[in-house]
């Protein structure tokens, strides 16, 4: 198993949430997800998701222009290109269950 490490600031702060974790194993997509916590708070939950997505989207563009020299636009505009492709036509399918529990 390779995980990834735990940023600096999440170790530092008490207050640290885990929003998600995914992983490739079993030859697919396997996540776990923290969902409910903005909607507690009377916000809009799917609204908070896209910003979460849209910032990970930004350090992931950050990441492959500091590691491969691509720019953060052209890997930006990438992603979000193949997201929308793969949300109009799954290369396949997403399954599983939701658990409640609390961490």
């Amino acid at each position: 198993m390779k995980s990834l490490v735990v940023p600096p600031a999440a170790q530092r702060d008490d207050e640290a949430i885990q929003m998600l974790s995914a992983w490739i194993a079993e030859k697919g997509l396997h996540c776990s997800l923290k969902v409910g916590m903005w909607e507690e708070n009377g916000r809009n939950e799917a609204a908070a998701w896209g910003i979460l997505l849209a910032d990970a989207v930004r350090h992931v563009a950050n990441a492959m222009q500091e590691q491969f020299g691509h720019t953060a636009p052209d890997t930006i505009a990438a992603v979000v290109e193949s997201l929308l492709n793969e949300l109009e036509e799954p290369t396949s399918k997403a399954q599983g269950s939701f658990s409640h529990g609390h961490g």
